[in-house]
């Protein structure tokens, strides 16, 4: 078993995900990198300044523009969305998928409202199907209430909407692409390459999926919770089965974090890295290609996975809940708050909103874990150069950044 202490930990999650010791990829080409090491990219519609995906993917490539990842999805076909945690993931692993896709369709596991949808709407799926292989690509706006049945689900309040995603959870359908975030339906066979329109065994899958997980996590329990997985399978039930040997092959290692209980999993091909990282050794391929995180400070995104779900607490002492969905008097920091990468830890939080109408950047709230921060000079300029970034990325003329108390506001050029 290999241990490790909770920097080692911190800085391998971080660099796995490509946050740390700064960004290492550029355009396009770099989005399409940064998604394939990410493991997955979580999607969400709301748009208060920017989608949590495109903020999560400016965090790690350098001249990255919104909806580049539409582009490398839905254009080159590089990957798809999928699941009921919605999910960009890679398009080569679409074999594997098809495996978790069927064991929905045959109710092996998986979302039992999934089910009854086949069930309690089998003539509008049957409906859906002729009409894609007339028209070919197709969008629930292309139904009008009045004509269709209402429902009550999570889904939609047609039975249109309920069978397209009935027939893209369980493989039939994929997402064509997307208009404003309205995903676009056609059949599976005119998006997937042909050579992808297969399933994987069993074994391959359930294999597949331990990895995938673990490479995700970095370091991982493979272990259960009622959202976990959801969307992603379910590699605890292969690790039951898997995990010794996979133990004794060498696809997994034990790994044990200074102060933690449990013992965490990672990819035996990932030896080495933690152990080059535990005596301080930065990999060559982690080299940022401009500025580290400690020369210019990085807003992570409220779904970003190394801060999501309790793991800002676990990773870096930093307590952080997204919001959004609270309601205002419950609000702590504010509806839509980012937290602030500087070096290898998280030292601050923002939130803002954007002013399309002004064109201007606002930040409505600023909180520092520690003030002694807010006297430190190269802090200042981290924080400023990072804000003079997502400024240009958003696309906004100018900054309001009134409720930042000097000597932490912005200067020095730090507004386009």
């Amino acid at each position: 078993m290999l241990t490790i202490d909770i920097e080692t930990a911190r800085r391998f999650i971080l660099g796995k995900q490509g946050l740390w010791p700064g960004r290492r990829w550029r355009g396009l080409k770099g989005t399409d990198q940064a998604m394939g090491t990410m493991e997955y990219l979580q999607l969400d519609p709301l748009q208060i300044i920017a989608r949590s995906q495109d903020i999560a993917l400016h965090s790690r490539v350098l001249e990255y523009k919104p909806d580049m990842w539409e582009h490398v999805t839905y254009k080159e076909r590089k990957f798809f969305d999928w699941g009921g945690w919605l999910a960009v993931r890679p398009m080569n692993e679409l074999p594997h998928w098809r495996v978790i896709m069927r064991r929905e369709r045959d109710g092996d596991y998986g979302d039992s409202r999934i089910r009854r949808m086949a069930h309690e709407h089998a003539d509008a799926i049957a409906e859906m199907r002729i009409i894609l292989r007339e028209r070919g690509i197709v969008s629930n706006r292309d139904f009008e209430m009045a004509t269709r049945t209402r429902t009550q689900s999570y889904r939609g309040r047609k039975d249109s909407a309920l069978a397209l995603y009935y027939m893209w959870r369980t493989g039939e359908v994929m997402t064509h692409h997307r208009d404003h975030f309205e995903r676009l339906y056609a059949l599976t066979e005119s998006v997937a390459p042909a050579h992808l329109l297969r399933e994987s065994s069993e074994d391959e899958a359930d294999r597949f999926l331990v990895k995938k997980e673990v490479s995700f996590s970095g370091l991982s329990r493979i272990s259960r919770t009622p959202d976990a997985y959801h969307g992603r399978g379910e590699p605890d039930r292969a690790a039951k089965k898997m995990l010794e040997a996979m133990l004794a092959d060498g696809d997994l290692i034990e790994v044990q974090v200074e102060g933690w209980k449990q013992v965490h999993y990672a990819l035996g091909s990932d030896t080495k890295l933690l152990s080059d990282l535990g005596a301080t050794r930065i990999p060559e391929a982690w080299t940022p290609l401009e500025t580290t995180t400690t020369e210019e400070a990085v807003f992570l995104a409220p779904l970003d996975y190394v801060i999501a779900r309790g793991r800002a607490k676990i990773l870096f002492d930093f307590d952080y809940v997204w919001e959004v969905y609270k309601p205002g008097h419950q609000r702590k920091f504010g509806y839509y708050t980012l937290p602030i990468l500087w070096g290898d830890r998280l030292v601050a939080r923002f939130d803002s909103k954007l002013d399309r109408k002004a064109n201007t950047f606002v930040i409505l709230g600023f909180w520092l874990e520690d003030e002694a921060l807010g006297k430190n000079d190269e802090f200042a300029e981290a924080l400023a150069r990072g804000f003079a970034r997502f400024v240009n990325f958003l696309g906004a003329e100018k900054m309001d950044a009134k409720v930042i108390g000097e000597p932490l506001r912005p200067r020095g050029g730090a507004t386009p």
